[in-house]
């Protein structure tokens, strides 16, 4: 099921400067959530567990399933938002898992993918959005539910959505100064940016023509704020310094003015 991967020298360099012992492992299976049987396989090639859980108290009556499962006490690994690439700090040493749909996806992106994984462990941050946002994951939750259409769907991937942007301010500034030392993966990294050009300035109109949902274009956007693009407002507070400093109290603030005036 798990297979360590293979890392060239310049992936390998990223993980002893930012992620030392980590685990980078190919998955033969693709996957959102690995089920706990699975999960704890990892136990063949980690020293131990230390399972995550969240209190059930910060969540709303009605939310996607994975949440219930996050706020249990089952080893959950992965989530549904998470992309090609996942980490975990549930075990030691730390490990990157490479879903098996990166089956066929070209060498240079998929690098930069695991890259920017080992960056990602290496920043003070929960695991997963839940945690990111803890108590005001309700107060999250009534402002996305603002416009009278929201879901509980809508909340989630908002949520992981405005973390995913905070991530990014945190490790960019490293991929930008790797264009010297790392040309590969910082050309990786630019062309997954003008892969989001195309649409980014628009995103209010496809909002307004009822071409996209809000929350979709909130993913949109915060997956370029990983690349430093130019984004349109009410995007564009995202990426500011008083969003990294401030978190999920700026996020949740952002998501009260923004969705109310919907």
């Amino acid at each position: 099921m798990f297979e360590e991967r293979s890392l060239p020298d310049d992936v390998r360099t990223v993980r002893e400067r930012h992620a030392p012992g980590a685990l980078v492992l190919d998955v033969e299976r693709d996957f959102e959530t690995l089920p706990p049987a699975v999960a704890e396989d990892l136990g063949l090639l980690v020293d131990e567990f230390d399972p995550v859980t969240y209190p059930a108290g910060w969540l709303p009556d009605d939310v996607p399933t994975v949440l219930s499962r996050l706020a249990g006490g089952t080893l959950t690994v992965g989530a549904p938002g998470d992309g090609t690439v996942v980490t975990t700090r549930q075990t030691d040493p730390p490990v990157v898992l490479v879903k098996g749909r990166a089956t066929g996806t070209p060498d240079d992106f998929l690098d930069h993918l695991v890259a920017d994984a080992l960056l990602r462990l290496g920043v003070d941050a929960p695991e997963h959005a839940l945690g990111f946002f803890s108590t005001d994951y309700r107060t999250l939750d009534t402002a996305v539910r603002e416009t009278g259409d929201g879901s509980s769907a809508d909340t989630y991937q908002t949520a992981v959505a405005l973390f995913d942007a905070w991530l990014g301010l945190h490790t960019r500034p490293t991929v930008a100064d790797w264009d010297g030392e790392f040309p590969r993966l910082h050309a990786a990294w630019v062309d997954a940016g003008e892969r989001l050009t195309d649409r980014l300035a628009d995103l209010p109109g496809l909002v307004a023509r009822g071409e996209m949902t809000f929350p979709a274009a909130t993913e949109y956007a915060c997956g370029a704020v990983r690349h430093g693009l130019d984004l349109p407002a009410p995007f564009s507070a995202l990426d500011t310094a008083a969003y990294r400093d401030h978190g999920s109290t700026f996020a949740v603030e952002w998501a009260e003015r923004t969705f109310a005036s919907l």
